[in-house]
């Protein structure tokens, strides 16, 4: 199970409404909104984990 990394929502990966490829890393989000919001800024996300 993967975390969202905009709102912490646990997310199956085979059920995620949506994934980004950023640095050769998959991440898997619960809304293809969240997505987007991480798309504009992935750094700023990943610098909360």
């Amino acid at each position: 199970m993967a975390k969202d990394p905009i709102c912490g929502m646990d997310v199956k990966e085979e059920e995620a409404a949506a994934t980004y490829e950023y640095k050769g890393n998959t991440y898997y989000f619960c809304a293809v909104g969240c997505k987007e919001k991480f798309a504009q800024d992935p750094e700023r996300y990943l610098q909360k984990e």
